[in-house]
């Protein structure tokens, strides 16, 4: 019963309009994050101070509104599961807008949904046709374009780990649509930032500097848009399927753009506009196929599934 009042019916549209606004925001956290990297201010404090004004503000935020009870859950592991593959995801996908053009990290973050069939395959079991492993290999192939193994235009360590935190966004994409079924967005939010704040702590004695008040702006920066990014991102795979929600991601690829341009004074390089349409289109493919998949489903298996 808990679950059907929490998650009473798919709201589609509205998870359209929550991922299509979470991908901007989400592009300028990493343009922030960027900024905050080139000046001088290690990544663990930028991760650190990125994840702890969340638990204040939204301590205050359910207080005023008298709505404690809110943050309560009777799934504890799974918010510390989740919590532990999204802190190994943000220091990835931090990492690799630190190394690469936003555009190209943005880019190669799109074949999450490439690792997401792999996953769906090699690890669930679940049957994969033949459309959704041509859009793998198409996928792949946009990205080795990018990434140009053989050549030097992108350093190869940071594709590497634009590619993992690909895969670490497969995984949490799936945590968090369970997650949604039973808690509130902002409850997984404030469990992520819960349970992710004393490990990042923990590094705080041997990176923490003293910094000027631009610096500390930025710091507040990733703080606040980091939390309204999350906080969109979750609400979207809470009314609507991963393999839908998924298409509006790669509107971020336009912002991306634009901030490495008017910020960086960075343009990405050939091979990402070559590349880029082919892992989209892999994308696309898999969300459409996804979508008359799940059309074909029988009602009362779908009913099952979401308990």
């Amino acid at each position: 019963m808990m679950a059907t009042r929490e998650h009473p019916h798919h709201r589609p549209f509205f998870a359209l309009a929550l991922r299509l606004c979470s991908a901007f925001v989400l592009a300028a956290l990493l343009a922030c994050v960027k900024l905050a990297s080139q000046s001088g201010i290690h990544l663990a404090e930028i991760m650190f101070w990125r994840q702890l004004p969340t638990i204040p503000i939204l301590l205050t935020w359910f207080a005023l509104r008298g709505q404690l009870d809110v943050l309560k859950t009777r799934r504890t592991a799974s918010h510390a599961r989740r919590s532990g593959f999204g802190l190994v995801g943000m220091a990835l996908n931090f990492g690799a807008a630190t190394l690469l053009p936003l555009a190209v990290a943005t880019t190669l973050n799109y074949s999450s949904a490439i690792f997401a069939v792999l996953l769906s395959a090699l690890v669930l079991r679940e049957p994969t046709g033949p459309w959704r492993w041509s859009a793998v290999a198409l996928g792949f192939a946009g990205v080795a374009i990018i990434a140009q193994p053989w050549g030097n235009e992108l350093p190869l360590l940071g594709a590497t780990i634009a590619l993992g935190a690909a895969f670490m966004i497969a995984l949490i994409s799936v945590q968090l649509r369970d997650l949604g079924r039973t808690d509130h967005p902002l409850t997984i939010v404030f469990y992520f930032s819960l349970f992710t704040v004393p490990v990042l702590a923990l590094a705080m004695p041997f990176v923490a500097k003293s910094h000027t008040p631009q610096q500390w702006l930025l710091l507040l920066a990733c703080g606040v848009i980091g939390l309204l990014g999350q906080a969109l991102l979750t609400a979207a795979l809470r009314y609507g399927a991963v393999a839908s929600v998924i298409v509006m991601d790669y509107t971020g690829l336009v912002w991306a753009t634009l901030f490495g341009w008017l910020v960086f004074a960075n343009i990405p390089p050939a091979t990402t506009w070559i590349g880029a349409p082919l892992v989209i289109g892999a994308g696309i493919l898999i969300a459409w196929r996804e979508h008359r998949l799940g059309q074909r489903e029988p009602r009362e298996v779908q009913a099952v599934s979401s308990q």
